[in-house]
């Protein structure tokens, strides 16, 4: 039995061009690059599923919502996890509801079975009004089944399929080659309007090759610096232009650390958002490491992210040796060989001279054969300013 809807609503009609999807998704808060924008126009010419791959959080579910409301499609998510089975996924049979129907029609199936001669002759006769139990009356529709059978297009999120177990990745197949959902004891459903399939892995493992080869494919990294800028832009979080630029340079360098989970874009847009609220007025250390929890979940990355903090937001790469005002202010009159000529050295070089191995002899006092027992000196300073002049009187 073939089940077939024919009228027509208002989301059948596809995107003209390239353009008309770059323009849809900007007006509704989502910003697409050209090779994005060409997808999802070919995915609405061709109904073919589009499979998006990539890091979590860098708008895979966003995108489908966002094409539901481009479209005026009603959205349908199915939440994939794993040890899902079919039931949840395209339909199951409410028991409740016919039990309850039974319990209310005992008098009329008692009718019906009233003069049967044997047990056997009675099972054929409510055999016989399967049929009535078993249709759309009593059928229980999930997403995948909803979406064929709907009476309006949709836009299908199959969100994380990666998380489910092959089992249902075969369960797919049918849908996203045929758009049509066999049921046994009913027949076919055929959808009249294709459905928009989105679906989204977080490559937690590789998903078959007979499921790729159904879909379009794309590939959803991390965005470069101006366009993640202008996401957060478009989201009007309150913070100001020069300090959205600041904060986007330093999630992505942030996302350069070896990290557990790397910051995502909306995260960058909620810390965006949490500094506008706190009225941030400069991205200094302080303010970023008192905050840095709403981009970063683990403890082990928030210690690497409050140390790489410090290092982006400290201006001062260069140290100089000699600080203004260090004098001693007791008239030693001895000098350290500073120079008025030395404010501008690297202070890495100059800490690093410091700790060079052999800068001090055996006796001074933190070196490792001047501590403890009294060292058998071989000449303190005194000596060995004595014996400089005496050679060169001689």
């Amino acid at each position: 039995m073939q089940q077939d809807a024919t009228t027509q609503q208002p989301g059948d009609k596809p995107f003209g061009s390239v353009e008309e999807v770059s323009t849809g998704f900007a007006e509704h808060g989502y910003i697409t690059d050209r090779r994005l924008a060409t997808t999802v126009y070919l995915q609405s010419r061709l109904d073919k599923p589009l499979l998006l791959e990539g890091p979590a959080g860098v708008g895979k579910t966003e995108l489908a919502t966002t094409l539901a409301e481009v479209t005026g499609r009603k959205l349908l998510r199915l939440q994939c996890y794993e040890g899902q089975d079919e039931s949840k996924a395209l339909y199951e049979w409410d028991y409740g509801k016919q039990l309850l129907y039974t319990q209310m029609l005992r008098d009329k199936i008692s009718e019906i079975v009233a003069d049967a001669p044997d047990l056997s002759t009675a099972i054929d006769r409510i055999g016989e009004q399967d049929s009535v139990f078993f249709s759309d009356r009593f059928l229980a529709a999930r997403p995948l089944l909803e979406a064929i059978r709907g009476e309006e297009p949709a836009v299908l999120l199959v969100d994380e399929v990666d998380r489910a177990d092959e089992a249902l990745e075969a369960v797919l197949l049918e849908c996203l080659a045929e758009f049509q959902v066999s049921v046994p004891e009913i027949g076919t459903y055929t959808a009249s309007t294709a459905p928009y399939v989105v679906l989204t892995s977080n490559n937690t493992r590789d998903l078959s090759a007979a499921l790729k080869r159904r879909c379009l494919h794309l590939f959803l990294d991390y965005p470069d610096h101006e366009r993640e800028l202008e996401i957060v832009r478009s989201k009007r979080t309150g913070l100001p232009e020069n300090l959205a630029d600041q904060l986007v340079t330093v999630v992505r360098q942030l996302r350069e650390l070896k990290l557990r989970k790397a910051p995502s874009i909306s995260e960058t847009i909620d810390w965006a958002r949490t500094l506008a609220v706190l009225g941030a007025e400069e991205l200094n250390a302080p303010v970023l490491s008192e905050t840095v929890n709403v981009v970063v979940k683990y403890e082990r990355d928030l210690q690497h992210a409050l140390d790489a903090i410090g290092e982006l937001t400290d201006p001062n790469r260069h140290v100089p040796e000699r600080l203004p005002g260090n004098g001693h202010g007791h008239g030693h009159g001895h000098g350290h060989g500073h120079s008025h000529d030395d404010e501008h050295v690297d202070g890495r070089e100059v800490r690093a001279a410091k700790d060079r191995p052999g800068r001090h002899d055996e006796a001074y006092y933190g070196s490792a054969k001047g501590a403890g027992a009294p060292a058998q000196r071989t000449g303190g300073q005194g000596q060995r300013s004595f014996t400089a002049v005496t050679r060169r009187q001689s």
